[in-house]
């Protein structure tokens, strides 16, 4: 795997990754072991296709007009989860992961609670420029927290400009900006001055509301009709 050091927070995650694995050799062969069926249970004239049954929660609030039709198959959340995890620390399995599935370079995990998380913002958020710089070059969406992590000064000055609360903004697990150019180190260094001096200025964050939002009054929110 990766020689790069690893701190202990990525130790943290790399064991957490590790048990995700043991035993099951690799996610190819676990994943081909459990497409197979139980011995004397198969059909060879029949396929057996297993699908999932995910609950759909009721909604307490009227249900949009527009109703999705999934053309392509979903990326399974197993795969998603792991390759997060990998991309805190191990550039190999992302590699290999990004070559057996493309569209994970922009997938995210729910960690709970609306935590979410992709590859390229844990390689932000851990310090890891090789996998951020890896996933971008592959299409991954820069945001403010990678650009800090990775000394892109311009880019966060920009930003900051047109929207100085993106100072606030919180990444993955609610780490704030500040630390994402902190685990920059001394490629970072001179964005993380500029993060401190803006601290000084910034202007104050919108509070969060603490009560659930009004219900929009019925119809807002559709297309305006045009004045003849």
């Amino acid at each position: 795997m990766s020689d790069a050091p690893m701190s202990r927070r990525s130790f943290q995650l790399g064991l957490a990754a590790g048990g995700l694995a043991f035993g099951a050799v690799s996610i190819v062969e676990a994943q081909e072991k459990a497409a197979r069926p139980a011995a004397g249970t198969a059909d060879p004239e029949k396929e057996i296709v297993a699908e999932a049954v995910i609950p759909t929660p009721e909604r307490d609030y009227p249900a949009p007009g527009f109703q999705p039709r999934f053309r392509k198959p979903q990326t399974g959340s197993i795969l998603v989860q792991d390759f997060v995890i990998y991309s805190h620390f191990d550039l190999e399995m992302v590699e290999y992961l990004l070559r057996r599935d493309a569209s994970l370079v922009n997938a995210t995990m729910d960690w709970g609670g609306g935590d979410w998380e992709s590859g390229l913002g844990a390689a932000a958020h851990i310090g890891r420029p090789d996998i951020a710089e890896f996933l971008i070059d592959r299409g991954a969406r820069l945001d403010i927290f990678a650009a800090a992590m990775l000394g892109h000064l311009a880019v966060v000055k920009s930003l900051l400009a047109a929207h100085p609360q993106l100072f606030y903004a919180r990444g993955p697990h609610g780490i704030p900006l500040l630390s994402h150019a902190r685990a920059g180190k001394e490629r970072a260094a001179e964005t993380l001055e500029f993060l401190l001096e803006f601290q000084k200025t910034a202007p104050k964050p919108v509070v969060p509301p603490t009560a659930p939002p009004a219900m929009p009054a019925q119809g807002a929110g559709t297309r305006a009709t045009p004045s003849k």
